[in-house]
């Protein structure tokens, strides 16, 4: 099973094994992630789930939609790598996966 680590904003981190297929954001809510809330229960109708994607995995991912653009338009510090934790489903290629949660989400 892929593993995910969620990395807070003071350094902290916790790793989790997802099972493939999983959201991002699914695996957060299972476990606990502080910071990633998924108000709107993973259907990319808000920007609670806003998280960075470091490299080399942002390039790894497929394309934000424009659901997900458009979301990102509104979230709190975007960034070149934010990414919607609901819109990314884990496996094999994202095994190890790193994921950062902004400091006003935590």
């Amino acid at each position: 099973m892929p593993q995910v680590t969620y990395v807070q904003p003071d350094g902290s981190r916790a790793t989790y094994r997802l099972v493939p297929g999983e959201s991002v954001l699914d695996g957060a809510l299972d476990n606990g992630v502080r910071g990633i809330l998924g108000q709107c229960g993973g259907g990319c109708t808000c920007a609670t789930c806003h998280c960075y994607v470091p490299e080399p995995f942002f390039s790894r991912l497929a394309p934000p939609d424009q659901d997900e653009l458009d979301i990102l338009e509104y979230v709190w510090e975007p960034r070149a790598n934010s990414r919607l934790a609901c819109q990314i489903r884990v496996g094999p290629a994202l095994d190890d996966l790193v994921v950062v949660v902004p400091a006003q989400q935590a």
